[in-house]
């Protein structure tokens, strides 16, 4: 017998329905989800017996099986309904398997009605089974299977290629400073792989009419993942004229051509995003399979052209489709080349649909210098937008990426050459153009990334701020939120929004730890400058509820007071580079409240913060402002007008020296003047101009709107057209439904009357019979309490009688003590006939009793019968009833046998005491016996005979009866009483 395979299969068949109602629009569609993996069937038609025909499958082990088993893990199908024109999604109901009853057997198809079904007039259900198989995927080949062998390796060394895993994947090394594609012996050369954003047109045709921006955010950011490492662009605020500066992002990768060719040709494209806050807009796929084939030897390969952003699925329905001409386009080249292979030209002067890059100059004053979040996550972490994802939690030993640190090295190279390093900028941005370069970038990360320079000024510090949201706790509301955070601080010089992922779930009464939840800013800023604004602002952080089967919910707010850490303790550290730094460090818990409510806590957050002073950025500068350039010639040329004028005797009034410079600082008021109002003229017609530009663009964007508009309106007026006739016909429906739902009312308020009637009567009887019967049982009870009343009489009419003989026999003995022997005998004669009469009554009395012995017994029968026949209705009070009769039979028993056996046993034993004394009396006397002597013996002996017939017949009876049996203590006693009486008779 063949071993089992440890992989199995789940296999769900959904094969076909009944009595669903015919909808000629709508499609039915059955989803099944178990263990978090949703499958579906395909669209269906709406009739009354569909037919799905599909296999639904889970692969999962025996370990795994098991472990589903014992946690009772259901198999959840639900039955969608599907508009043909709309596609929206209705529930009809829904199906839950247990996963325990599936077998590996083949069973036979159920039907499963729907739970909760919308259909309450039918009752839909589906055909269903539940198989496991095992995987058909052996991991040794069959050997009763042909199998064609390998064809023998050729003569001659082996290709690269045969070499190389079937899965390459690209290896970080930090302390390197590159990543590494393929095996150590095969990586001999060194690639610089870029991806420039450029440009980007029409992309207000990716906002949905339903979408408000100002509750996402304002500014508009690109995103794309680069080997692991999550890429975001400088903001921008417009989409209709979107000014961003065309930034490169480079990565460094040490491979070989063949190995590199195989990596790419793996690779899937480059997903570019268009984000708002934390929602994607769009995305366009770009292909690396390109880069493969082509010839990296000579000059570099290159990918370029513009892209055409396509809208994410859950807003598809919701965008109405544009022309060809007015779809939203992205401008990308990604270029591959060798390290000392010279960078081609930018593509933002090569397609020319962006502006070229301008060297931009903020003051201190405003934000810091430079930053650079800590986004690069680990190694094999899915590609996704920021703000779909948080940012993971980097190693302890990993290296981030450093702004800072980079501009430090541009600056340095700067001092020597400033002129032509800013017009190197200008036309290609932040791309190393020698292998020294490069190397000094690759340093720092694997990563560079361009960006505007800014300048530092002399008394900045570098710092570093880590953030780490430790857990969730204390939760107020009793539903369960599925807790995901994100914050955003623009003074650390990152605008895009920070999240948590994935989403954490949280239970009242509980507390939730934040994976991945650690992000470090690295940034330039003045010690003043970084007070204050840390004092002003705090860090906001929001919780947002996400749900898979809705929107994002705002939970509510909380706010981090970063003035509280520099009020923390400073301890000192040692840099990297072997500086000495300060570190604060402080550590909290605080409420998060709502937003309409800030009185009201929904949970408690824990977080520990970090601020790292790095000491002073070595670094400067110069920036020649617009004004300093105006005015140096104006000084330049005030200060060449002064000479030296020569001595001379007599001079006139006009040309002494002082007259000279005074008419010399005239002019030049006068010049000053007139180039002043030059400048402000000119900048007045600047602004004028700036103006009038700006109200033209802003008619421009407002007549792009109206057109866009326009065509919205249309398709919504047709869509409402085609809404109030699908109204109108669905009102004829629901008057024809209420009709026919008014006649099934009444139908079934005639039925309920009729059921009502017919349970109200039935209830009745019941009552009745059960009086009855109560009656009949209370009847009985009192007659027999009337015979136990005539019992207890006649057994104090028989105590009585025996004081009576008593007292005669004491008289008696009295008697025989003073007469004479003639007269004793006479007595003792007189005394036998009295006995005789005692034993004819004594048996008169025995028979009554047995007689009613014997009604007894028929009533006990009569008891048991009833008992038997009434068990089902009365059970509780049968047994009370029984209970107190046999406590009252049992009493009357035991009260009567024992008055009955002492009787006749103090009888018994008087008599034969009496017997005794009379003849030792004669014995003592010597006379001969008389003729009467021999007549108490026998007497005793039938006395004796009579009692034991007596007792064994009352015995007998008992036990036919059928309620006593041979262990009852009644019986036991007669069974005493008996053995005694034989022994007793054996005695005399």
């Amino acid at each position: 017998m063949a071993a089992k395979t440890d992989q199995l299969l789940i296999v769900v068949s959904v094969l076909e329905g009944r009595h669903f109602p015919k909808s000629p629009r709508l499609s039915l569609v059955v989803q099944a989800s178990f263990n978090g993996e949703q499958l579906a069937t395909d669209p269906v038609e709406h009739r009354e017996q569909p037919q799905f025909s599909t296999e639904l499958a889970w692969e999962l082990d025996r370990r795994t099986l098991h472990q589903h088993r014992l946690q009772r893990t259901p198999i959840k199908l639900q039955c969608f309904a599907v508009d043909s024109v709309s596609k929206k999604r209705e529930s009809v109901g829904y199906i839950v398997l247990d996963l325990r009853s599936a077998q590996e057997v083949k069973q036979d198809p159920r039907w499963y009605p729907l739970l909760s079904s919308k259909y309450t007039k039918q009752r839909p259900a589906l055909l269903l089974s539940v198989v496991l198989e095992s995987d058909s995927r052996p991991s040794e080949p069959s050997p009763d299977r042909f199998k064609a062998k390998k064809a023998p390796p050729r003569q001659g060394s082996p290709s690269v290629t045969d070499l190389l895993p079937d899965k390459l994947e690209a290896v970080l090394l930090a302390d390197q400073g590159h990543h590494q594609v393929g095996p150590a012996d095969l990586c001999t050369d060194m690639f610089v792989l870029s991806v420039t954003v450029a440009f980007a047109t029409k992309l207000e045709q990716l906002i949905p009419s339903t979408m408000k921006l100002s509750a996402e955010g304002s500014e508009f950011f690109f995103y794309y993942s680069l080997l692991g490492n999550d890429i975001t662009s400088e903001p921008f605020h417009s989409l209709l004229s979107p000014d961003f500066e065309p930034e490169r992002a480079s990565v460094r990768i040490r491979s070989s051509k063949p190995v590199l060719q195989a990596f790419l040709s793996q690779q899937p494209s480059l997903q570019i995003h268009l984000c708002c806050g934390n929602r994607s807009l769009g995305s366009t796929d770009v292909s690396l399979s390109a880069l493969s084939v082509m010839d990296l030897e000579n000059k570099a390969a290159t990918v370029e052209g513009a892209f055409v952003l396509q809208p994410p699925k859950r807003t598809k329905q919701t965008l109405l489709a544009p022309p060809t001409d007015l779809q939203p386009t992205l401008g990308v080249a990604i270029t591959l080349r060798r390290e000392d292979a010279a960078p081609q030209q930018s593509v933002g002067s090569k397609d020319g649909g962006g502006p070229p890059p301008q060297p931009v100059t903020a003051p201190a004053e405003q934000r810091p210098v430079s930053s650079s979040p800590v986004r690069n996550p680990p190694a094999g972490s899915p590609p996704g937008p920021p703000g779909l994802r948080g940012p993971p939690l980097p190693p302890p030993s990993s290296h981030t990426e450093s702004d800072v640190e980079s501009l430090l090295d541009e600056l340095h190279r700067s001092g020597a050459q400033r002129a032509g390093l800013a017009a190197a900028d200008s036309e290609a941005p932040s791309a190393p153009h020698t292998p020294a370069e490069a190397a000094a970038e690759g340093g720092a990360s694997s990563v560079s990334v361009s960006a505007p320079k800014v300048s530092i000024p002399a008394s900045a510090h570098h710092y570093c701020f880590s953030l780490d949201l430790r857990s969730l706790a204390n939760l107020s509301s009793p539903h369960p939120i599925a807790a995901t955070l994100r914050y955003s601080y623009p003074f650390f010089g990152s605008v895009a929004p920070i999240m948590t992922s994935p989403p954490v779930e949280l239970h009242r009464n509980m507390e939730a730890s934040l994976p991945q939840s650690y992000c470090a800013f690295d940034f330039a800023a003045l010690p003043q400058q970084l007070q204050d604004t840390f004092l002003r602002v705090p860090l906001v952080v929001e919780v947002w509820h996400r749900d898979s089967t809705s929107r994002d919910q705002l939970i509510g707010r909380a706010s981090i007071q970063l003035s509280r850490l520099l009020s923390s303790e400073r301890k000192q550290f040692l840099s990297p580079s072997g500086e000495q730094g300060w570190r604060q460090t402080h550590q909290d818990r605080i409420p998060v409240v709502q937003t309409h409510r800030p009185s009201e806590k929904v949970v408690e957050l824990s977080y520990v913060s970090t601020l790292e002073d790095l000491g002073l950025v070595k670094a400067t500068e110069v920036i020649v402002s617009d004004s300093s350039q105006d005015e140096l010639p104006a000084q330049a040329q005030g200060s060449s007008h002064p000479a030296a004028p020569r001595p001379a005797a007599p001079v006139a009034p006009r040309d002494t020296l002082e007259y000279r410079t005074a008419l010399e600082l005239e002019l030049w008021k006068e010049e000053q003047e007139d180039l002043f109002d030059h400048q402000l003229k000119k900048k007045e017609l600047s602004h004028m101009q700036a103006l009038a530009e700006e109200w033209r663009k802003r008619d421009r964007e407002r007549e792009a709107l109206v057109r866009k508009k326009e065509v919205e309106y249309n398709l919504l007026e047709e869509q409402l057209q085609k809404t109030l006739s699908d109204l109108e016909r669905r009102e004829k429906q629901l008057a024809a439904a209420e009709l026919e739902t008014e006649r099934l009312q009444r139908d079934l308020r005639a039925e309920h009357a009729l059921t009502q009637r017919e349970l109200q009567e039935s209830s009745r009887r019941l009552q009745q019979e059960c009086d009855h019967r109560v009656e009949l049982e209370r009847e009985k009870v009192r007659l027999v309490e009337q015979e136990r009343a005539r019992l207890l009489q006649q057994i104090s009419d028989g105590e009585g009688r025996y004081k009576q003989l008593e007292k005669e026999f004491q008289l008696y003995r009295e008697q025989q003590s003073v007469r004479p022997e003639v007269r004793l005998q006479s007595e003792v004669n007189l005394l036998s006939l009295e006995k005789v009469e005692l034993e004819r009554k004594l048996e008169s009395t025995t028979k009554s009793k047995l007689h009613y012995k014997q009604q007894w017994g028929r009533a006990l029968k009569e008891l048991a019968r009833f008992k038997q026949r009434e068990q089902e209705n009365a059970m509780t009070r049968l047994k009370k009833q029984q209970a107190e009769l046999e406590a009252m039979r049992l009493r009357y028993l035991a009260t009567e046998e024992k008055e009955a056996v002492r009787q006749d046993r103090q009888e018994l034993d008087s008599i034969r005491n009496e017997l005794n004394r009379l003849k030792q009396q004669e014995d003592r006397l010597g006379s001969a016996p008389s003729r009467p002597d021999p007549a108490p013996a026998p007497s005793l002996n039938e006395s004796a005979d009579e009692h034991l017939s007596r007792l064994l017949e009352e015995r007998d009876t008992l036990l036919r009866t059928g309620v006593y049996t041979h262990e009852d203590r009644i019986i036991a006693e007669l069974n005493r009483q008996i053995q005694d009486a034989m022994r007793d008779r054996g005695t005399l």
